[in-house]
């Protein structure tokens, strides 16, 4: 009964995904719907974590009702969207609230209006304020996770790279606080603006769809030419900041990705190794930019396993899953002759 419940909540929760995923090439509901929240569960909308700062610069946070008599980890998920759309209302983790957690929902401003460090720069204020407000809503400042799709992906990676280096300079105050996490799941996420192109060229089964330094997502970000301006590229790459301090990541990617070339992850994922990091990443194979193969529940009890190793202390083993665990098998009428 116990297992069951654990593994609808992991659809459930990677159903939502899915919803997010669709939406990074869907044009963006300008007012989206906010979620139905789980009984017992009440939420702060619109908190603004930047002082008379930009609408942008908020967030949503979800807590139990009554509140917890002791203080539970924290997961924040950063929105996908290219950087340029999504919305903080579309988030996967409200079923963790039921599973001890309280979770935050991160807005932050978009490329058209503010280009790189901007984004990053948003979510780092947004966790120094989390920090500062742990106990009006009963955080342990000490276990806090974040994760992400896509762009979300990519800015989690980058908060966990990046976090208490101090490279970003700070915005919206609460600077007595610290920007590390403990935690970070990676979902599909770009790490290195200077090699993403070359890797979509070398990736003879993928067909990347867009074209490059012409209107492309990652370009807009930095207003400046992949593979032209190193020093934007370096600036915004997660990989750039990693370092053996940094804290344990979940990297989840599939490898027909033709948005996010899977070879992002790998070198992610072989660069943290080789600095001693604790890094799992799991490759669903013949998947996508998303698609059935996040909804498996073994990728969800991945998932929650990982945070709860990591922000519970739970004892549980992280590794890559089999093959036959992750991969869904296409149509009869889509398979290659």
């Amino acid at each position: 009964m116990r297992m069951s419940r654990f593994f609808s909540t992991g659809i459930a929760l990677l159903s939502c995904l899915t919803v997010i995923v669709v939406s990074e090439v869907l044009a963006q509901n300008p007012e989206p719907q906010r979620p139905t929240l789980p009984k017992g569960i009440v939420a702060e909308y619109d908190v603004k974590y930047v002082p008379n700062g930009d609408v942008a610069q908020s967030l949503d946070i979800y807590v139990p009702e009554p509140p917890a008599e002791k203080s539970l980890p924290l997961l924040i998920w950063i929105h996908g969207g290219g950087w340029s759309g999504g919305s903080k209302t579309q988030i996967p983790y409200l079923n963790q609230l039921t599973r001890g957690y309280v979770v935050a929902s991160v807005e932050y401003r978009f490329s058209q209006k503010a280009t790189f460090p901007a984004q990053i720069q948003d979510c780092q204020a947004a966790i120094r304020w989390l920090r500062a407000s742990a106990k009006k809503y009963s955080i342990d400042p000490d276990r806090i996770g974040v994760g992400g799709a896509s762009a979300g992906g990519h800015l989690a990676a980058l908060v966990g790279t990046s976090g208490g280096q101090k490279v970003f300079p700070m915005i919206g105050g609460n600077e007595d606080q610290s920007d590390r996490v403990q935690a970070v799941c990676d979902i599909f996420g770009p790490t290195n603006f200077w090699t993403v192109v070359t890797q979509a060229e070398d990736d003879k089964n993928v067909k990347n769809i867009f074209k490059w330094n012409n209107g492309d997502p990652y370009s807009n970000l930095i207003g400046a030419k992949l593979g032209e301006d190193k020093e934007k590229c370096d600036a915004v790459s997660p990989v750039r900041y990693v370092s053996k301090d940094d804290p344990p990541v979940l990297i989840l990617h599939g490898d027909r990705d033709t948005l996010v070339p899977y070879a992002q992850s790998v070198e992610l994922n072989d660069l943290l190794a080789k600095q001693g990091v604790d890094v799992t990443l799991q490759r669903l194979p013949g998947a996508g930019h998303g698609g059935p193969s996040f909804q498996l529940p073994a990728v969800a009890q991945l998932t929650n396993s990982f945070f709860d190793k990591h922000l519970k202390g739970i004892d549980a083993k992280i590794e890559p899953l089999p093959e036959s665990k992750v991969t869904v098998e296409a149509p009869s009428n889509q398979r290659s002759k």
